[in-house]
């Protein structure tokens, strides 16, 4: 067995209250193995204890956690070894990939710099034999010109370029078990694709075992050998991938499997896991759109570029959205995917003029209520922007730190002038808490004391205090759990019925745009190549990037482990 974690607790101490060491236990005797070449998947949503678990091994953990049990690698126990001798374990036997690339690599240094340090200090190669091998390992991850791109920074590669060169430094001396932890969660669904396809790749030619760490089933479905399924810090089921997927045992897991949106059928709403366990039905039917309501923003030649520094002096024009034309229905909501690059969030927010600043050029129509956005001014623009307000992909970004949820709730409205006085606005705001599913309670508290889940649902709230007509949604589910992701898109399909809200929902999962909207529209590099209603370009699309785009959503195990591509 190359490793067996057996009965593991961590705790973190929390400080003291009333002379006491007060201790969260976040692994709560969690036990499973990881046999040579193979990979076992660790499946759970945030707060799982996944990720400490993962952690626990190589102990990549913050110094207030105290752990328990026994971590054997190779017969060896991990949890009583030496500073200096995990040291010489972490980067040559195993090896990490961690969720966000742009984290994990050192901005300062280039990619040469960082794939030959372990390769120099574990392997003990001179500066141009590292310099050699790294070449070889930007090849073997898919990276174009592999010479060129080593002497690239961080910043200058995609996230998808980032990840692969994440993984060309963690499999630089090629370790016996390689630690992904969400690797692909931030990815495009081409994009995962690619880096899942990649590493069962890896794991064949190298021999090596893979631990991958995800809270989607869809994904691991597609490339593991076993499943451990965690929640609240313990193990709830472990078992081959076949017999989760076919004959899940624990109430947990089957809901797990059933709240993710996919692109066989279409239901009134996503079950959550909760109810799922609970055993209550989710099947409440939604209100039937209208084929005849009333057009509210109707765009046509919709374009908008960037000036990029060319040489020492000149610049040259990069076209993000070339002419993108759609009408937009009172109650529908247009769906609009495509990889990172086709233009679809520069779009969004051109439509809302806030890359005005950006430099470049802009133009075409936006007509909302007859009225084109693209050249409204002044006081006019400023009352128009109450009824089209945005949510963005990362909430915590986009809530103000030091301020209360009362006073973010509250601050749009006065500056709106919505709301005769304090009370009614405290009174609003309490109200549209409540509407998306928090309570009173969360008036005094501060973004950081809430749950990605529960900071996304406010800052919808922050956008109805202002009672919108269209919400311009960009990624706004991306980020989430498949659980809390089924709230929030339940939440979306509630509030559009009861208010009338139109949704421009800008996405790169397909399965969740089919889910909630009625039309798609379909961008590649800045160009709209293929629009229709949502059950037809589903059915039957016309174009090879939409028929791609569909064959990258993850669609679980389907009879053949590692096998991806």
């Amino acid at each position: 067995m190359l490793l067996s974690i057996q009965d593991l607790k961590v705790a973190f101490r929390m400080g003291k209250a009333d002379g006491l060491m007060q201790r969260q236990l976040a692994v709560k005797g969690v036990s499973f193995d990881v046999p040579e070449n193979s990979t076992v998947a660790l499946v759970g949503e945030s707060g799982s204890g996944k990720s400490v678990t993962a952690m626990s091994i190589l102990n990549l953990l913050p110094s207030n956690a105290e752990r328990e049990g026994r971590v054997l690698f190779q017969g060896r126990d991990l949890l009583h070894s030496s500073t200096r001798e995990l040291q010489a374990i972490r980067g040559k036997d195993i090896a990490c990939v961690f969720q966000d690339p742009m984290s994990s690599l050192n901005p300062v240094f280039d990619v040469a710099t960082q794939i030959c340090e372990p390769l120099m200090k574990h392997m003990g190669l001179s500066r141009r034999q590292a310099l050699a091998r790294a070449e070889e390992l930007l090849n073997e991850v898919g990276i174009p010109e592999p010479k060129r791109r080593l002497k690239a920074y961080p910043h200058e590669m995609s996230g998808g370029q980032q990840q692969r060169v994440m993984i060309a430094v963690a499999l630089a001396c090629s370790p016996k078990l390689l630690i992904a932890d969400e690797p692909t969660t931030a990815l495009d669904v081409t994009i995962q694709r690619q880096v899942m396809e990649l590493l069962a790749r890896l794991k064949q030619s190298l021999k090596m075992s893979l631990l991958f760490i995800s809270h989607d089933l869809g994904v691991v479905g597609e490339i593991s050998d076993q499943v451990v399924v965690m929640r609240h810090g313990q193990v709830r089921e472990n078992a081959p991938v076949e017999k989760i997927f076919n004959d899940p045992q624990d109430a947990y897991t089957k809901a797990l499997l059933a709240c993710r949106p996919s692109l066989a059928g279409n239901p009134a709403r996503l079950i959550v896991i909760d109810d799922h366990i609970a055993g209550r039905s989710a099947a409440t039917e939604t209100k039937a759109k209208d084929p005849d309501a009333p057009v509210v923003l109707e765009v046509s030649g919709l374009h908008k570029s960037f000036w990029l520094k060319d040489g020492l002096f000149g610049r040259r024009e990069f076209k993000a959205v070339k002419g993108v034309s759609f009408q937009l229905k009172r109650g529908h909501t247009l769906g609009v995917v495509g990889e990172s690059g086709s233009g679809k969030t520069t779009m969004g927010l051109a439509l809302l003029r806030l890359h005005e600043q950006g430099g470049g050029t802009m133009g075409g129509q936006a007509l909302f209520d007859g009225r084109d956005l693209l050249k409204m001014n002044g006081a006019d623009w400023q009352q128009m922007r109450r009824r089209i307000q945005v949510v963005f992909q990362n909430p915590y970004a986009s809530l103000n730190p030091r301020f209360t949820i009362a006073q973010t709730l509250r601050e749009p409205m006065e500056i709106h002038g919505i709301g005769a006085n304090a009370a009614e606005r405290e009174a609003t705001a309490i109200a549209l808490l409540r509407r998306v599913g928090l309570d009173e309670g969360a008036m005094a508290k501060y973004p950081h004391e809430f749950s990605g889940g529960q900071r996304q649902r406010i800052a919808i709230a922050r956008c109805l205090t202002l009672r919108p007509e269209v919400l311009v949604l960009d990624e706004a589910v991306s980020a989430l759990d498949v659980s809390v992701q089924a709230q929030v898109l339940n939440l979306l399909k509630d509030l559009q019925d009861e208010f009338g809200l139109s949704y421009i929902f800008i996405s790169h999962d397909l399965a969740v745009v089919k889910f909630i909207s009625d039309e798609v529209l379909v961008m590649q590099n800045g160009d709209v190549v293929e629009q229709a209603a949502t059950a037809e370009l589903v059915a039957a699309p016309r174009q090879e990037y939409t028929r791609r785009l569909l064959g990258a959503v993850p669609r679980g195990y389907q009879g053949q482990v590692a096998q991806v591509g």
